[in-house]
């Protein structure tokens, strides 16, 4: 398993958002999570990237305890997160987006970048190369050049992934890849995220998109208010009598 949780629970004041939520993810997997507006999925993600600290239970990411390491070290274990349109660098070109996405791959000293050396120059160069290749994997390489403000919708959620994969993930956690996108789009997110699972990384996301969740997902786990109330493969997810109650009510 590449991600064991143990346990976990995150409260905030008197409101366990996340409450002893406990689960594995195994590698190479694409694993879903879903549940109704508030039930805890996004704190659930915030938590295993490291953006909150968990009240208590455990994390394990490739055999280390990362439960009490911050944000930049878990990226560095391999745990990225994709980046919502907000978050881009809208006046820079789409290809600068993803350059900047390659801040942990630098070896080279941030003095010898500042003054241009020739080996941090070349290694510049060679990451750049890089972004231009995942740009290109990810159906990106004929917009490289263009402002990300200038892309649509669909393309800006797309260069948000592609900065994740800048960093080199194990682990890819993915919060609501397909909001606000037309069929078209989601087509074509949905094939991308098959083809990053296929190239070996391993995936969990949220997404409210039930016909894309059930066509990609490996299994996928449901919370309600901040309970793990299910897990499964899909088929078993929607023949579950507590999952359609969450979504659906009682009669």
């Amino acid at each position: 398993m590449i991600l064991q949780v143990e346990e976990l629970t995150k409260q905030f004041g008197g409101l366990a958002a996340v409450n002893n939520v406990s689960f594995n993810i195994a590698e190479p997997e694409i694993l879903g999570i879903i549940g109704p507006n508030g039930a805890g999925k996004s704190t659930l993600i915030n938590l295993i990237c490291g953006f909150y600290p968990a009240t208590s239970g455990k994390i394990i990411f490739d055999d280390h305890d990362i439960t009490k390491l911050k944000a930049n070290h878990r990226a560095k274990l391999g745990i990225d997160r994709n980046f919502q349109a907000s978050s881009l660098f809208m006046p820079l070109p789409v290809i600068d987006n993803v350059f900047i996405g390659f801040h942990l791959a630098y070896k080279k000293s941030i003095w010898a970048r500042l003054l241009r050396l020739p080996s941090a120059c070349n290694e510049e160069k060679e990451l750049r190369q890089k972004g231009a290749e995942i740009l290109d994997k990810m159906e990106l390489g004929t917009v490289k050049n263009e402002l990300a403000m200038n892309l649509s919708h669909g393309y800006q959620r797309i260069l948000g992934v592609c900065i994740a994969m800048a960093t080199n993930p194990k682990l890819l956690l993915l919060d609501e890849p397909l909001t606000g996108m037309n069929q078209s789009e989601i087509h074509t997110m949905v094939n991308l995220i098959r083809q990053i699972r296929d190239s070996g990384v391993t995936i969990a996301m949220i997404e409210h998109n039930m016909g894309a969740i059930m066509s990609l997902c490996d299994r996928i786990i449901v919370l309600d208010y901040g309970k793990k109330i299910a897990e499964g493969s899909p088929k078993e997810i929607q023949a579950n009598e507590e999952v359609i109650e969450a979504y659906l009510g009682k009669e």
